[in-house]
């Protein structure tokens, strides 16, 4: 079974961030970071969750630079590894030494895959700071900038649907939601 992470069976007790609500969350968050003292030299998306919001903030931010690191934590709904674990391709940590970071993510969940990104960004003389959509009470790092706290789970537009399959076959992954 490939897993996606949005569990959309019941919506009643979950956050639920539409195309259109993660346009103003882009730009509201992108605010916070223009209004701080901190000007990005490059926006760091933690894949995969971070990747459409730290697209989202290059271009709200004016931020031309960008790159992406690895990150595997989540396997399925409410499941986790032991411990979040880089992935190849690794990112080029050189070219990001002395410079000023944004890195980005969709959530702050546990807090233990931005600590892991942060902690080895920072190992490299950058100035790292991070921006989430979503932090949650229980994570063990404060975001720099938040757009958005709760407690749910939150059903993000990009993974809402379990992914597409070749025509004409139907798994259970693929099965829309009754």
């Amino acid at each position: 079974m490939t897993a996606y992470h949005a569990d959309s069976t019941d919506l009643s007790d979950k956050e639920v961030l539409t195309w259109d609500l993660f346009g103003t969350a882009s730009r509201e968050l992108a605010q916070q970071v223009a209004d701080s003292d901190f000007d990005p030299e490059i926006i760091i998306a933690v894949a995969r969750g971070g990747l459409l919001p730290g697209g989202a903030l290059s271009y709200a931010l004016g931020v031309k630079l960008s790159d992406a690191i690895n990150v595997e934590f989540y396997t399925d709904v409410h499941e986790t590894l032991p411990d979040p674990v880089l992935l190849a391709p690794l990112l080029d940590t050189e070219s990001i030494q002395g410079r000023r970071l944004l890195v980005v993510d969709d959530v702050a969940d546990s807090g233990r895959t931005l600590a892991l990104v942060l902690d080895l960004l920072g190992t490299h003389g950058a100035d790292t700071r991070s921006a989430v959509l979503y932090a949650k009470s229980a994570t063990i790092v404060e975001p720099d900038f938040v757009w958005r706290h709760t407690d749910e789970w939150i059903v993000f537009p990009w993974s809402a649907q379990a992914p597409v399959t070749p025509a004409g076959t139907l798994t259970e992954s693929s099965t829309p939601p009754a």
